[in-house]
C-alpha cells in the first residue's frame, strides 16, 4: 500500500536551541543588552553538546539577535537596519523582481518618506540634504551620480524618523535607484531632470511644506518610470543585486 503522508521535518538540535533563545527575545524575556548564558550553561540547559550550542548561536548572529565584541560573553542585539535591509534585498534578487514591482512599491514608499520628511525633520538632516543636491550640481559621472541619488532618497527617508517605514523601503531603493546606471547611458536628460526634482524635494522639506515634499517625490518617482519608457527598457526586468552587496 503506497503511503500519501508527507515526510515530517524534524529540527536539528542545533535549530531548536537557536529557535528557543529567538523565542526568549521575541517574547521580550530577553532584552538588547541582556547577556546570554556561556556556551557550557547553554548545553546544560538543553541536554546538548557545545558545538549544537554553538551552531544554534551562530544562526542568532547571522540575524543579528545577538553579538560579541572580543572573548565578551555574547548579548542580545538589535538587528541593525543594514543587515535586515540586505537579506530582503537578496530575498527579493531571488525572487526576480522586476522594475515594475520595484516602482509600484517606491510610488507608494517614497512620498511618504517625503510627507513625513516635511514633518518631522530636524536641522542636520536639512543641511545634508542641501549638501547632497549641491554636491550632485554638474556631475557626470555615472557611479557618482548614482551614489549621490541613492544617498538622497535615504536622508529623506531618515528624516521621516518613522522605523518602521525606513526599514520597508530601504530593499527597494537598494534595488530600484541603482537601476539609474542603466537608464542614464540611454536617457541624457535623466541627470538633470533627477537634480531639478532633488531641489524641490530638499527645498519643500526645509520649508515644512509636508504636501510639496509629497508631490514632487510623486512626479521624481513617475518620471524615473516615464525615463525607463522612453529609453524602451522593459518594465518586468529582473533587477540584480546592487554593487554594493554583490561585492561582499
Amino acid at each position: 500500500m503506497t503511503m500519501l503522508f508527507d515526510k515530517l521535518n524534524v529540527l536539528s538540535a542545533y535549530q531548536i536551541v537557536s529557535r528557543e533563545l529567538r523565542r526568549l527575545i521575541d517574547s521580550g524575556e530577553l532584552k538588547a543588552g541582556d547577556q546570554l548564558p556561556t556556551e557550557a550553561e547553554l548545553a546544560q540547559m538543553f541536554g546538548v553538546n557545545r558545538s549544537t550550542v554553538r551552531e544554534g548561536i551562530r544562526q542568532l548572529e547571522n540575524e543579528g539577535l545577538v553579538s560579541r565584541e572580543g572573548r565578551k560573553r555574547l548579548t542580545v542585539s538589535v538587528p541593525g537596519s543594514g543587515k535586515i535591509s540586505s537579506q530582503a534585498t537578496r530575498a527579493l534578487v531571488m525572487r526576480q523582481v522586476t522594475f515594475r514591482e520595484l516602482w509600484e512599491a517606491a510610488l507608494v514608499l517614497e512620498p511618504a518618506c517625503a510627507s513625513l520628511g516635511a514633518t518631522n525633520h530636524d536641522d542636520e538632516q536639512v543641511e545634508a540634504l542641501r549638501l547632497n543636491v549641491e554636491m550632485s550640481r554638474g556631475v557626470d559621472d555615472l557611479r557618482r551620480c548614482t551614489d549621490l541619488d541613492m544617498a538622497f532618497h535615504a536622508l529623506v527617508s531618515e528624516s521621516a524618523h518613522n522605523t518602521a517605514l525606513l526599514l520597508s523601503r530601504e530593499p527597494v531603493g537598494l534595488l530600484l535607484f541603482p537601476a539609474f546606471e542603466i537608464l542614464s547611458p540611454l536617457l541624457p536628460q535623466a541627470n538633470s531632470r533627477q537634480f531639478v526634482a532633488h531641489e524641490r524635494i530638499a527645498d519643500a522639506i526645509a520649508k515644512s511644506n509636508a504636501s510639496e515634499a509629497e508631490t514632487w517625490m510623486r512626479k521624481h518617482i513617475a518620471d524615473f518610470r516615464r525615463g525607463w519608457e522612453m529609453a524602451n527598457l522593459s518594465l518586468d526586468l529582473p533587477i540584480d543585486l546592487p554593487r554594493s552587496l554583490a561585492e561582499n
